[in-house]
């Protein structure tokens, strides 16, 4: 290669790479810095917060329900005849019993913070013996199988919920005063799913309720009716464990939670039997007023790669009202049917259950 050709390739080479480097720079100034990091959107973790409401909830429904088997006018009058009311003597002369339920749950949540709001509905069934250890002392043990099904559809999230609850309650009867308690542990499967856009988000986590309830009711009767005015102590721990979503756009991990709950429940309930053809027919209805006074929700912490961020747990409002029926038709000593309604009344929820049972005694 000659001088002149050379030196112009050179010159050609250095004008190319003296334009060259204003558009790499240009070009570097328009395409501008690196997107951030996608961040959880806190709706993202409605169906965990329900879940944990839903097993306080249940256990709740649960506690109360033993309670009632102990204090309700109907059992107790079964026990013993205070005063000449209630039920006929001949009912008390058989020292065990058995029964078996099956019941169903509908409520709803109303939207709190960025939680949206859920629907929930629940079938289950319960299975329990009792016995009469003592003159006035009664003890019981059950099982309580549920499933339950979560809907969120403004998250566009669902979820089902097995939960297994084992419980034991106690009583003493003393005049016409009773003192009772109950204590439930329950044990579950919690599945979800989350509608991305692009699929679905999955999930399988673990959660579990502890609660005790202490009870005292004063039993008066007149003539065929009753009337038991009742004051009662609640305390529920819920707790769901952590996960982590499979699939979908942006799956998430999300932390474990819990939900501790305590409320004073003040109320009474009337009744009046019927013995119609060698039958017992009782009617009866309860009201309570309920004080969540203390309400413990635990933060959870949501992530989705290196952003994180902690959505608060939803409860329910500190003051509310409890609500139920019950019809009982005794077709002989030893055997009972009944059919029960028990509602649930606060500012942010409401829920309603409906119980057959059958009740055997020997």
């Amino acid at each position: 290669m000659g001088f002149w050709p050379a030196r112009s390739f050179f010159i050609a080479f250095a004008l190319a790479m003296a334009f060259s480097a204003p558009i790499e720079a240009q070009a570097q100034i328009f395409a501008g810095p690196p997107p951030p990091p996608p961040v959880p959107a806190s709706s993202t973790t409605a169906t965990d917060l329900s879940a944990g409401a839903g097993i306080a909830n249940l256990g709740s429904n649960f506690l109360e329900r033993l309670g009632d088997q102990a204090t309700g006018g109907f059992g107790r009058a079964s026990r013993s005849n205070p005063g000449g009311g209630g039920a006929s003597e001949a009912l008390d002369g058989q020292a065990f019993r058995s029964w078996g339920e099956l019941y169903g749950i509908s409520s709803t949540t109303a939207a709190q913070g960025p939680f949206f709001g859920d629907k929930r509905s629940t079938t289950g069934g319960v299975a329990g013996f009792g016995a009469r250890i003592a003159p006035g002392v009664n003890v019981g043990f059950s099982i309580d199988q549920s499933r339950t099904g979560i809907d969120v559809p403004l998250a566009m999230q669902s979820a089902n919920l097995d939960l297994t609850q084992l419980g034991f309650n106690a009583s003493v009867d003393r005049g016409p005063w009773t003192w009772a308690m109950a204590l439930v542990h329950g044990f579950g499967k919690i599945n979800s799913s989350r509608d991305t856009g692009f699929g679905f988000a999955t999930a399988g986590y673990h959660g579990q309720i502890d609660g005790a309830l202490t009870e005292l009711s004063y039993y008066w009767t007149a003539d065929q009716s009753r009337f038991v005015p009742k004051a009662a102590l609640e305390y529920v721990r819920a707790s769901t464990g952590s996960f982590q979503e499979m699939g979908g756009l942006d799956p998430v991990s999300v932390s474990g939670a819990t939900l501790e709950r305590a409320r004073i429940l003040l109320g009474a309930e009337v009744g009046h039997y019927w013995i119609v053809d060698q039958k017992i027919l009782d009617v009866s209805a309860y009201g309570k007023f309920v004080d969540n006074f203390e309400q413990n929700l635990s933060q959870v912490a949501v992530t989705l790669g290196p952003e994180s961020i902690m959505v608060q747990g939803i409860g329910e409002s500190r003051y509310g009202a409890d609500a139920g029926a019950a019809l009982s038709v005794s077709l002989t000593n030893t055997v009972r049917l009944y059919l029960n309604y028990d509602g649930k009344f606060r500012s942010n929820l409401q829920s309603h259950q409906a119980t057959a049972g059958v009740e055997v005694k020997w």
